[in-house]
């Protein structure tokens, strides 16, 4: 392009060949965004907000381009691409010298189209001219770190998948955990809650399947031996004969304490957790010997399965206290 063609007279030109310049060290790795918000298009006035504002939270690549520069025509469609399948790791901002040149200026640019990225409020690295898509990916590889923006991604859809398992949607919760295996397929957490998600859902043997995936020095992990407790007592309670029988047997004789303990294993696999918990205190409060202290050690059984911050756990806890040590 020549100097004719560029209203800018010999203050820019269009560059034909690349070039990268570097400002400082690398920038942190990004949290995630939603892909709409990705790219946008900013002032002199907005650069402040969209750019040194935002490049504290995630680097900010800003591509100063115009409309008479060919390679800048090249090079949108690819860093748009580029930073789309980023995920949120990077954010574009464009901003048209034509109509907006006194950022440019400053940073003493004079070739277009040319790539700057901000991170901290500050510019790190950049580069010069239309490179090509792979280029453009290794580019935002070094300035936003794929682990931690991956770590990122990882954690969100491992706290979405929690929140649908507490609404009660294990299948959606399911299918969350299985994608983050998709990507990582030792994941303890994910391979954890999905094995729990299929406890739920009635699939005993798939649970199983999931809990041997993973590591052997990762077997001790707390949410692991939580859905492996989770799993026993399921099996336990498959084993068991029919409940409407066994309250049947406890309203002929209330002290019938393998009737109720067995009741309690029934309720404790549908979900009934304080009432499953307060038949053990139940058979504790009338005989701490029977079957060897057995009512005890299911409740503490129960505490691994649920987990020490579950509701039920807590209340149990409090009750057992009380009772052991009133």
């Amino acid at each position: 392009m020549s100097n004719t063609d560029n209203p800018f007279g010999g203050g820019y030109s269009s560059a034909a060949a690349t070039t990268t310049v570097s400002y400082g060290g690398a920038a942190p790795a990004a949290a995630s965004t939603a892909a709409g918000a990705l790219i946008k298009d900013t002032t002199t006035a907005g650069f402040a907000a969209d750019v040194i504002a935002e490049s504290k939270s995630q680097p900010v690549l800003v591509d100063f381009w115009a409309p008479w520069c060919g390679p800048c025509k090249q090079l949108t469609p690819i860093i748009e691409k580029v930073v789309n399948a980023a995920g949120g790791r990077v954010k574009l901002v464009k901003m048209n010298i034509d109509e907006h040149p006194a950022i440019a200026g400053q940073l003493g640019i004079q070739s277009i189209p040319a790539v700057i990225a901000f991170a901290d409020g500050k510019p790190v690295d950049g580069f010069m001219g239309a490179l090509p898509e792979s280029k453009v990916k290794e580019f935002i590889d070094r300035i936003a770190s794929p682990d931690g923006g991956r770590d990122a991604a990882i954690q969100s859809a491992l706290d979405a998948a929690t929140q649908a398992a507490a609404a009660g949607d294990m299948e959606q919760a399911a299918q969350i955990y299985s994608a983050v295996l998709a990507e990582v397929p030792d994941h303890v957490a994910a391979l954890a809650g999905l094995a729990n998600c299929l406890i739920d859902l009635g699939d005993l043997d798939q649970a199983k399947a999931v809990l041997e995936q993973v590591p052997a020095n990762k077997k001790d992990d707390a949410s692991v031996r939580a859905a492996e407790a989770k799993v026993a007592l399921a099996d336990q309670a498959a084993k068991l004969g029919d409940p409407v029988a066994l309250e049947a047997k406890l309203a002929a004789n209330p002290g019938d304490h393998q009737a109720r303990f067995d009741l309690a294993m029934f309720l404790n696999a549908t979900g009934q957790r304080d009432e499953a918990a307060d038949h053990l205190l139940a058979i504790m409060k009338a005989d701490r010997t029977w079957n060897d202290d057995g009512a005890r050690k299911q409740l503490l059984q129960f505490f691994d399965a649920w987990g020490p911050a579950d509701q039920a756990s807590l209340t149990a806890r409090r009750k057992l206290s009380s009772l052991l040590f009133s």
